[in-house]
């Protein structure tokens, strides 16, 4: 989206990864709230790895982003949460694959725990389309 300020100030350094700092969205731009979307199939199949379900939470993102006829483009803001350190790098290479670039601003954050033990991450989006 050409309306959309990516901004990526030099002073302030990104680690681990590429992501925006902040995004600014221009007064009325069309928003859509993705909730927390878990690595589950529809027919309650959960995989092991934290990519296979990092994949599957973007797949069910890119549903939601399609119903509201949008693309992973328009997304601006990402919060995401693992389970353990050790899944930061196959989370992000998966998150990598699906957003567009200048990348949405983006937070990672490493929690205790899910609903269910076997889930290992959980990913919200935000998009804004003019």
């Amino acid at each position: 989206m050409s309306a959309l300020r990516h901004l990526v100030p030099a002073k302030v350094r990104a680690p681990f990864a590429r992501y925006s700092h902040a995004v600014e969205v221009p007064a009325g731009t069309r928003w859509l709230l993705c909730s927390g979307q878990l690595g589950i199939s529809p027919g309650d199949q959960i995989p092991e790895s934290c990519e296979a379900q990092a994949a599957m939470c973007f797949e069910a993102i890119g549903a939601c982003l399609a119903e509201a006829d949008m693309s992973f483009a328009d997304i601006v803001r990402i919060n995401a949460y693992v389970t353990d350190r050790a899944h930061m790098a196959s989370y992000m290479a998966v998150r990598d694959r699906y957003v567009a670039l200048p990348p949405p601003a983006s937070t990672l954050m490493i929690v205790t725990g899910f609903t269910r033990p076997e889930f290992l991450v959980e990913i919200e989006a935000i998009a804004a389309k003019s």
